[in-house]
C-alpha cells in the first residue's frame, strides 16, 4: 500500500488544530480542548493522531489526564509540563492509498499566574441528564460593560450567552434574578463540554462538564483542590437504596473497599490528601452492576500560583537588593584599602625624609684674637704641669 504524505499547505485538502478556550495561553489547573478538522469537501472518513514537542515522533496520550476521542483532545487539570508544541495527523485510505494529512503546530504556553476563576455550584465534572447547575462569572470580569458565557461541546458547536441581553438560555437556563453574573444551566445531552466566561479583562479559567444519563456517577470537585485538607468524594445514584458502594482509584479499590452508607448518595472523605491522591476515581454497587464513569481528582500545592509568582517576584527584589549592598560594601573595601595604602606610602615618605642624615653646615673660619691665643696656650701649659 502506497503512502503519500501530502501537505497541510494544500489549499484542497487542509488540516488544522484549534484550542478551546481560543488562545494558546493557559492556565494552571483548567480543562482544554484541542480539535483537529480537515478542511474538505469530500466524505472521507478520517483517522486522527496526536504528536507532541516533534511531529510523527512521539504519540501523546499516555498521561492519564490527556484523553483521545476522534478528533478531539482534551487536557483535565492543566500541568506546567503541558506546555510545548502539539500536532495532529489525519488519515484515510481506500484500496490503494493512504493519505496522511500533518497539521502547523500550535504551541501552548502555561501561565502561572491565577485567571479570574469561575465559579460552578455544585463543584463536580459530573451531573445527571436532567439536573441543574449554576454558573457565576467572576467579579472582575462583570465589572465590565458585558460578559460572556462560553460553552464548546461534543458536537463541536460554540454557544454563548450574554449577560447584556439576558441571553443564558442559549447554553439551557435563565438568569437568577438580581445577580446578572449568575446563570443556571439545565443539563443536557448536549450540555457536555467546556465553560468559560470572557469579558474585557480577559477570560476566566475553563470547566469541564459531563452530562451522563447513566444510573450513577462519581463526584469530584471541579477545580483542583489545596494539599493537606480534607476531600469528600461523592458516589452518586439515579435512584435505589444502596446500603454499600466499592470506591475506586485508577482501577484501584479503595481501602477499605466499601463505604457503608443509605440512599443515593453515599460519601467517603481523604483525610490530609495530598498528590499521591490525584487519579481517576469511579464507583461501582456492591453486586458491581452499576458502575460510574471515572472522574478526575487533582490536587494542588497550598501556595497558589499568585503566591508563587508573588514569592518569586520578592525574592527576585530580595536579590537586588542583596547584591545592590554587596556592591556597596566591596566598593567601600576598595576605596578604605586605597585609603590606607595612599595614608601608609605617605607616612613612610615622610619618615624615609626625616631619617636621611643632613650634613651640618660649615661654618666660615674666623681669625682667632691674640687674648685667645694667649689664654689657649696658657690653658695648655697648665694642664702640662698637671
Amino acid at each position: 500500500m502506497n503512502i503519500i504524505l501530502i501537505s497541510s499547505m494544500l489549499e484542497e485538502l487542509k488540516v488544522s488544530v484549534t484550542v478551546w478556550p481560543l488562545g494558546t495561553k493557559i492556565f494552571l489547573g483548567e480543562c482544554v480542548l484541542l480539535r483537529c478538522t480537515v478542511e474538505s469537501n469530500s466524505t472521507l472518513t478520517w483517522s486522527y493522531s496526536w504528536f507532541r514537542n516533534e511531529p510523527r515522533a512521539t504519540q501523546v496520550g499516555k498521561n492519564p489526564r490527556h484523553l483521545l476521542s476522534g478528533g478531539s483532545y482534551s487536557i483535565t487539570a492543566v500541568m506546567k509540563e503541558d506546555a510545548g508544541r502539539y500536532w495532529c495527523q489525519a488519515e484515510c485510505c481506500d484500496s490503494n492509498t493512504t493519505v496522511a494529512l500533518l497539521s502547523k503546530p500550535v504551541t501552548l504556553s502555561v501561565s502561572g499566574l491565577p485567571p479570574p476563576s469561575l465559579i460552578l455550584t455544585p463543584s463536580t465534572r459530573h451531573v445527571f441528564e436532567g439536573e441543574t447547575f449554576t454558573l457565576q462569572c467572576p467579579e472582575t470580569l462583570t465589572n465590565s460593560s458585558a460578559w460572556v458565557l462560553r460553552q464548546t461541546s461534543a458536537s463541536h458547536l460554540i454557544r454563548t450567552a450574554d449577560s447584556k441581553t439576558c441571553a443564558c438560555s442559549s447554553p439551557g437556563g435563565g438568569v437568577i434574578p438580581g445577580g446578572s453574573s449568575t446563570c443556571v444551566v439545565s443539563a443536557t445531552r448536549g450540555g457536555s463540554g467546556l465553560y468559560w466566561c470572557e469579558g474585557a479583562e480577559g477570560r476566566s479559567n475553563a470547566v469541564n462538564i459531563t452530562v451522563t444519563s447513566g444510573p450513577v456517577i462519581m463526584r469530584t470537585p471541579a477545580l483542583s483542590v489545596p494539599r493537606g485538607g480534607n476531600v469528600v468524594l461523592e458516589c452518586r445514584y439515579r435512584k435505589g437504596n444502596h446500603l454499600k458502594t466499592t470506591f475506586f482509584r485508577n482501577g484501584i479499590k479503595l481501602s477499605p473497599d466499601s463505604s457503608p452508607g443509605q440512599g443515593t448518595e453515599i460519601k467517603i472523605t481523604i483525610v490530609n490528601v495530598s498528590e499521591a491522591h490525584e487519579g481517576f476515581y469511579k464507583c461501582a454497587s456492591q453486586d458491581g452492576k452499576l458502575e460510574s464513569p471515572q472522574s478526575w481528582l487533582s490536587v494542588r500545592s497550598n501556595l497558589s500560583s499568585a503566591d508563587v509568582s508573588a514569592g518569586s517576584t520578592s525574592g527576585s527584589w530580595i536579590w537586588v537588593v542583596v547584591s545592590c549592598i554587596l556592591m556597596i560594601f566591596i566598593l567601600l573595601a576598595i576605596l578604605l584599602i586605597l585609603h590606607f595604602r595612599y595614608k601608609m606610602l605617605y607616612t613612610c615618605n615622610r619618615w624615609r625624609v626625616s631619617c636621611v642624615e643632613t650634613p651640618a653646615a660649615v661654618l666660615p673660619a674666623t681669625k682667632q684674637d691674640v687674648t685667645e691665643v694667649q689664654w689657649d696656650l696658657s690653658w695648655m701649659e697648665m694642664s702640662n704641669l698637671l
